[in-house]
């Protein structure tokens, strides 16, 4: 299985062709890097100029790969998305929990949950098993029991943003196969069972968006999004100091600190005639860079607070994405976060071979975690954007409800004992009286999911 993960961000596309060996390892084979058009803060603006930058990036990977692929997965932005929990209960017939149990009791909870019209489900994440009486149960597969609960954090997005998304990706001749919260990939890539199952808030600080995810008990509990990134740096330079986007951009890269190291001054040219130059304190740049990192982090503070779970990180804080690599920037936020641990994050080498350099920098978490998503490296079950039950390291493809009904009735037609229209279920209820005994058992069948 080759699959390529394609991280759409709003400053850079990466995309990544790697495969699984039989040693367990992902290797990587190529990716490549483009440029963002067309994509503001996480969202698509123009579907034209974003399928360009996303074939772009995905030639230069199939030219390094020298191969094709088999899935496609994609990132998507945590704007427009929300989340709410929700819960399922099912019987168990046959008094031993099976993945087909599972399946079940996640397809109740997601039937119950309440989502607006104009959104999509992309994720359904349990958090709490419960099986008869014993509750917080890690995995109740194998575990004997009457009756399987289990809560779930579902993470929806707006339907016309994720449409967007696929028409882009689509006009780049190109079928999506899955799609991952772009909070999700990076907590992936940088988080550690420990600080999982500990607690522990993931913060994606990128080009123009920050996306926050907290960990309780190996399972995403909260999920946000806020429209600031490095981008906004740059802009906030670029007014400052009186000189063009580019310049700015460059002052950033070259002198981009929290710390104030010296009073020295730099050249820059002057915005609308770059023909002239002006000098600029250090001391300006860093002011610059410091109030408006105080202000992102101080956002994610207050996001983390309205969570309810502030008090429940014992790991901390986790802090990944191109902007960690400003000077600074931990001891900032431990400042910030009131002494709460604080670490900066690289994706997690463990397991992977044949990491390019170039990756190995806390931008392409996302990315990183997107290929590791495919190959199973995902909480121990969730339901994923095709509806699907995913479970540990494989993908496990028992359908929805209404498949293992028409499962069901396929079997009993095999025996000669039942014969209707395709999908009729009306006529089930309308003639029970008169069914015959290979139907009532299917009925019974039908009964128990409910």
């Amino acid at each position: 299985m080759i699959i390529l993960g394609v991280d759409i961000g709003s400053t850079k596309i990466c995309a990544i062709i790697a495969q699984k060996n039989e040693n367990g390892a992902i290797k990587i084979l190529g990716a490549g890097i483009s440029k963002s058009q067309g994509i503001k803060k996480g969202i698509i603006t123009n579907i034209e100029l974003a399928s360009r930058s996303i074939k772009h990036a995905i030639n230069d990977a199939k030219r390094v790969a020298g191969t094709h692929f088999d899935q496609v997965l994609v990132s998507i932005s945590g704007a427009y998305t929300k989340s709410v929990d929700s819960h399922g209960v099912v019987n168990v017939p046959g008094k031993e929990i099976g993945i087909k149990e599972i399946n079940r009791v996640m397809q109740m909870a997601d039937h119950n949950a309440n989502i607006p019209n104009e959104y999509e489900k992309l994720h359904v994440l349990p958090y709490n098993f419960k099986v008869d009486d014993h509750t917080n149960i890690d995995d109740p597969l194998g575990m004997n029991g009457s009756r399987l609960e289990v809560q779930v954090h579902i993470i929806t997005v707006l339907k016309s943003s994720l449409n967007n998304l696929k028409k882009a990706v689509k006009s780049a001749s190109l079928e999506i196969d899955n799609i991952v919260l772009t909070g999700y990939a990076s907590s992936i890539a940088v988080l550690n069972d420990d600080e999982k199952e500990l607690g522990v808030a993931v913060v994606d600080l990128g080009g123009a968006t920050t996306n926050i995810a907290i960990h309780l008990g190996n399972s995403i509990r909260f999920n946000d999004f806020i429209g600031v990134g490095s981008a906004n740096v740059t802009n906030d330079l670029s007014m400052a100091l009186h000189t063009p986007i580019t310049a700015a951009e460059k002052v950033k890269l070259d002198h981009g600190s929290l710390k104030l190291n010296s009073n020295e001054t730099i050249e820059l040219p002057a915005i609308g005639d770059e023909g002239t130059s002006h000098e600029v304190s250090l001391e300006i740049v860093t002011n610059v860079i410091y109030a408006r990192i105080e202000e992102t982090l101080l956002l994610v503070v207050k996001s983390i607070k309205e969570s309810g779970f502030k008090d429940q990180l014992a790991a901390g804080i986790v802090l990944t994405g191109g902007l960690t690599k400003l000077e600074g920037i931990r001891e900032l936020a431990s400042a910030i976060f009131n002494n709460i641990p604080v670490r900066l994050a690289r994706p997690n080498e463990e397991n992977i071979e044949g990491m390019f350099e170039t990756l190995k920098e806390p931008e392409f978490s996302t990315a990183i975690g997107l290929i590791q998503y495919g190959f199973g490296y995902f909480t121990p079950y969730e339901m994923d954007s095709n509806k699907k039950l995913r479970y540990k390291d494989e993908t496990i493809d028992p359908s929805p409800i209404q498949n293992i009904m028409n499962e069901e009735m396929e079997e009993e037609e095999l025996k000669g004992d039942l014969t209707l229209p395709d999908n009729d279920f009306s006529a089930l209820v309308d003639d029970e009286p008169s069914m015959k005994d290979g139907f009532r058992k299917f009925w019974n069948r039908i009964t128990q999911l409910f």
